[in-house]
């Protein structure tokens, strides 16, 4: 170790005289020099903190006084964030609907740091301890194997140069000295200082707060995930479902019992709407479009003779026939539920031009019963597409124009209501009661009429309770209006105490202006035609003494604006201009006439339906005087033919009888002819043609010496 301080003295005499001296550590200077600035900053900052501060004021400030600067203004701190949007909007599955959303998260998160905690006295503090010591032990121990190695070194060396300086010491002072500065000893190590740990994972931070800057996002939903499914339909699986579903609709009816025996049997007596897939479950109703299409495939097959008469066949046998004509059965429409009941009222669909409605009920007063609307398509005659089931009878009923699902009907008790074939209901959507104004006895016609001012839908029903009334749906409910009440005329009654009563005339049909608005034909029990107006309700714009009997049927033509058809118990049918009160027209048919109709291709043909089961087809253009063709649809004695329409494309008709049956017929040649096509020559078609046909025959009964058909 002396050796040591002798190297450090010879190295201080001999580093200013020449040679290669060690360089100054500059430590000690520079601690100095941070002292000094030190010094001088804090005599700086002395000087600042002690000099008078001036306030400095903005040229625009306002001059307060000391009341005013005393003056307190409270605010008032919430909760709610003022950039928080208030007018959310999202899209609800449930409603199908855009929503406002009324709750807005109100909260603003200004700093956000996570952490994580260990007990120390837990497993994992226990198990993190005791790595971090064990860690540390063998940094200590190869430290201080380190040092130990140095320190011989050292000694070694410090031999050897003084070995070297007794032999030659003039000549390599230079390298003696290098060896010296090599050979001093290093400054022991420093044992590094063990940080104590955070244990609550704790930073002291100061943050600011952003505005959060108003954004507008839009997202696109993605389809719904599908999935195929296939499985093979084995015969004992088939015999599970239906024996499953079987014990469905036992449990089901087992419920429905006591309510049944509650209410006094109402689920009976009430309409259930019926399908050709009415007993399958949920699952199975899923695959109801492709059976119905199976289902109309298997008819035509079936009546795939019938449907290509309907298609293709032309009697050619009228050629010889003078001018007659003939009907061709084609297809039979029946129910089992209807076997004892009459078909009331037939309207074909005016959009779909093969479906029709059917309303069945009684006209025997002793064997009135429930009612059911049915309807019909031509594509499958065994089974209707809609079935429906009144408590009272249907006497009435018409399809609307321009919304061909909604059906109003007139029921035997005076209730009216309207069906709404869109929707899968058993009952109708609405219907009339005592407290709304229903008749007091049977409606025996109802008609679509355009909507209101409002565009609220309406139509007008004739009972035989006297009154014409205008029914309008607002809000969901049926509002009546009465139109007029017929008074029969000389039928003042003397009444108890002197007051004169009159009794009123029983309505049985009527029908609206195709072009007048307001102008309306009613027929009465008494055999009068009524010729009234929706403006006044109480008077008649006309009267003509018709008929000896109930007038069932009248109708405007569909070409010419003043003539009219009606027909009667009386045997009659009779052909009218409403400007004259005499008939143009007067045909006997030797039996009760229950309906006629007027055909939508010509102006001048028309068929009735007699009470002995036959048809009859008119033509005045080509005979003024007898039917081209009568035919008996009906053979049993029993049963008696009730209405009559055409089909407004194909040349049918369907005709429908007490026994519930709808028998559809196709027109021959003869009874739809059209003028013939000339060489050279262009014939003319259209409403105007037709006007004039009928123009043309009306002239000559008006003559003086005409006469009229028999």
């Amino acid at each position: 170790m002396p050796a040591k301080g002798g190297d450090k003295q010879r190295q201080s005499q001999s580093g200013p005289s020449g040679g290669k001296a060690a360089p100054p550590r500059p430590a000690k200077p520079i601690c100095k020099k941070r002292d000094e600035d030190a010094s001088t900053d804090v005599g700086e900052g002395v000087d600042e903190w002690t000099a008078v501060k001036t306030l400095v004021k903005p040229p625009d400030q306002l001059e307060l006084t000391e009341a005013e600067l005393k003056e307190e203004f409270t605010r008032v701190l919430t909760a709610n964030n003022p950039h928080a949007p208030q007018n959310i909007v999202r899209y609800s599955f449930k409603e199908r609907a855009y929503k406002p959303i009324g709750y807005v998260d109100q909260t603003a998160i200004h700093f956000s740091l996570n952490g994580n905690l260990i007990l120390k006295d837990s497993d994992e503090g226990r198990r993190q301890s005791v790595k971090s010591a064990v860690s540390e032990k063998p940094s200590l121990a190869s430290s201080a194997v380190i040092s130990e190695e140095t320190e011989i070194k050292d000694e070694e060396g410090t031999e050897d140069t003084q070995a070297e300086g007794e032999e030659e010491a003039e000549e390599a002072g230079t390298a003696e000295e290098a060896e010296a500065a090599e050979a001093e000893e290093p400054p022991p190590p420093k044992v590094k200082e063990q940080k104590l740990a955070n244990q609550f994972n704790f930073i002291e931070r100061a943050s600011k707060t952003l505005n959060n800057p108003l954004r507008e996002r839009a997202c696109q939903s993605e389809p719904t995930p599908c999935k195929n499914f296939s499985a093979t339909a084995n015969q004992w699986e088939i015999y599970d479902a239906y024996m499953e579903e079987l014990q469905k609709m036992e449990k089901s009816k087992e419920k429905e019992k006591p309510k049944a025996q509650i209410a006094k049997k109402e689920e009976k007596k009430k309409g259930r709407k019926l399908t050709s897939l009415e007993s399958q479950s949920d699952d199975i109703t899923k695959i109801s479009k492709a059976a119905k299409i199976m289902e109309r495939m298997v008819n035509q097959n079936i009546f795939d003779d019938i449907a290509q008469d309907f298609k293709y066949f032309e009697d050619a046998s009228d050629e010889y026939r003078d001018q007659k004509g003939t009907l061709l059965p084609l297809w039979k429409f029946q129910y089992d539920k209807t076997k004892r009941l009459a078909v009331t009222a037939i309207s074909w669909n005016p959009k779909y031009k093969d479906l029709f409605a059917v309303g069945y009920g009684s006209y025997d007063f002793m064997k009135q019963s429930h009612g059911m609307l049915l309807l019909y398509t031509m594509k499958n005659p065994s089974f209707p597409e809609y079935v429906f089931s009144s408590e009272s009878g249907i006497m009435c009923l018409d399809i609307h124009n321009d919304h061909p699902y909604l059906v109003a009907v007139g029921f035997y008790d005076g209730n009216v209501a309207i069906y709404n074939l869109k929707k899968a209901t058993s009952q109708p959507s609405y219907k009339s009661s005592a407290n709304s104004g229903k008749h007091t006895d049977p409606v025996w016609q109802v008609k679509w009429q355009k909507d209101d001012m409002d565009n609220n839908l309406n139509f007008f029903s004739v009972s035989s309770d006297g009154r014409i009334v205008s029914w309008t749906l607002v809000k969901n409910e049926l509002v009546h209006t009465d139109v007029i009440k017929l008074s029969a005329e000389g039928t003042t009654m003397q009444g108890p105490e002197g007051l004169q009563l009159q009794t009123l005339g029983c309505g049985t049909s009527f029908d609206f202006h195709k072009k007048i608005d307001y102008l309306f034909l009613v027929g009465t029990e008494e055999g009068k035609i009524y010729k009234c107006s929706k403006c006044y309700s109480s008077q008649f714009l006309d009267v003509f003494e018709a008929h000896h009997m109930a007038v069932d049927s009248v109708s405007w033509n569909p070409y010419h604006l003043k003539v009219f058809i009606s027909c009667s118990s009386d045997w009659t049918v009779k052909i009218w201009d409403h400007t004259i009160k005499t008939p143009m027209f007067i045909y006997d048919l030797h039996s009760a006439v229950g309906d006629v109709a007027w055909s939508p291709y010509s102006s001048t043909v028309f068929a009735a339906v007699t009470t002995d089961g036959k048809a009859h087809v008119f033509d005045l253009s080509i005979n003024k005087y007898e039917a081209l063709c009568t035919q008996i649809v009906v053979a049993k004695k029993k049963n008696k033919i009730t209405h009559i329409q055409f089909n407004p494309v194909y040349p049918v008709v369907i005709i429908g009888d007490e026994r519930g049956h709808i028998t559809c017929l196709k027109l021959s040649p003869n009874l739809r002819k059209m003028p013939k096509e000339k060489k050279g020559q262009v014939v003319k078609k259209g409403p105007e043609v037709e006007i004039a046909k009928l123009d043309k025959l009306l002239n000559l009964v008006r003559e003086p010496e005409g006469t009229a058909g028999k």
